[in-house]
């Protein structure tokens, strides 16, 4: 049986996701980033004792269907914007269809109903929060940055950049204090 599970984001999600369901006496066969795979089906009443133990932790136990698949969605982009090395090398849209096995209009419209707002807004504020990490840390120039996000340019970058948060990624690295947001608050 599978359970997908909203707000899944990092490694340490995993980690702590998979001591709780241990913890409750069941052992997952596998935990990935919005998904646990159980060896058996578990009862309704199973579900609420998982469900209020993953709500202390900020994770949701979902049913719907539909915010399943957005869910989906937003694990496979942070997936690839924040721990894949590679460089995309087909669209995001083609991507997306063969990770989720989904025609991308049936996903894209889906998302757009749970979570109000475009794969593609999504999928550039990922890349814009990966961008001010990267900055953060000061090891990358800006166009190192924009190869390993995957952009055309640095000047695409920093339009992009600047349209989101309304400042250049220079005065982003210049500041004094970091606005960097957690992966599931974006």
């Amino acid at each position: 049986m599978n359970l997908h599970i909203k707000n899944m984001v990092c490694n340490r999600c995993k980690m702590v996701v998979k001591a709780e369901l241990e913890k409750l006496g069941f052992n997952p066969i596998s935990v990935e980033l919005g998904e646990v795979s159980l060896a058996n089906t578990i009862s309704a009443d199973d579900k609420i004792r998982i469900a209020k133990k993953l709500n202390q932790f900020g994770f949701e136990l979902l049913e719907d269907r539909k915010t399943q698949i957005a869910e989906q969605i937003k694990t496979t982009i942070i997936n690839l914007v924040h721990y894949t090395k590679e460089p995309l090398k087909f669209n995001l849209s083609t991507y997306l269809a063969e990770q989720i096995k989904l025609e991308y209009a049936q996903l894209s419209a889906i998302f757009s109903e749970v979570e109000h707002q475009t794969i593609e807004k999504y999928f550039i504020a990922q890349k814009i929060e990966k961008a001010k990490e990267m900055l953060t840390y000061g090891e990358l120039t800006l166009s190192e940055i924009a190869y390993q996000l995957n952009y055309s340019s640095v000047a695409h970058l920093s339009s992009q950049f600047k349209k989101v948060l309304g400042i250049t990624p220079s005065a982003y690295k210049n500041q004094a204090f970091d606005k960097r947001k957690t992966l599931d608050e974006i």
